[in-house]
């Protein structure tokens, strides 16, 4: 197992996702301090909802590496953002209504995950994937 690489890869990607919902007002969305979220659920102080969050990009990039990215056929970046949808679904049905979300913040978590998705399935991989934008 590569520690290297899933903790790079889900650092990268956990990052991605937290800049783009801490800037979702940008968006005329509501904010989505996740970490905060995370800590005031928990009981816990700000900082260690943030380092929660951060483990559990780490542990989900660990799971897409070992589970899905060498089974399934596809491009990386689409690989990944299928993947993205698991804990998307995950959090709709089991974290979102316990913190009672609004319809916004449901589609900024979509786009999110997606997102998490994305360059999770782009820095997985062993090799190197080229990206021409």
């Amino acid at each position: 197992m590569n520690t290297k690489l899933i903790t790079t890869s889900g650092l990268l990607a956990t990052a991605a996702m937290t800049a783009l919902m801490l800037a979702a007002p940008i968006m005329r969305m509501p904010e989505m301090p996740v970490g905060k979220m995370l800590a005031d659920f928990m009981h816990v102080p700000d900082a260690l909802g943030w380092m929660i969050h951060a483990i559990i990009g780490i542990v989900l990039a660990a799971l897409y590496i070992i589970l899905l990215r060498d089974k399934l056929h596809f491009h990386p970046a689409a690989k990944g953002m299928l993947f993205g949808m698991i804990p998307f679904l995950m959090a709709q049905l089991v974290v979102m209504p316990m913190m009672a979300m609004q319809m916004k913040m449901v589609l900024g978590s979509l786009m999110g995950h997606l997102l998490y998705g994305l360059i999770l399935g782009l820095t997985a991989e062993e090799k190197r994937v080229a990206v021409v934008i």
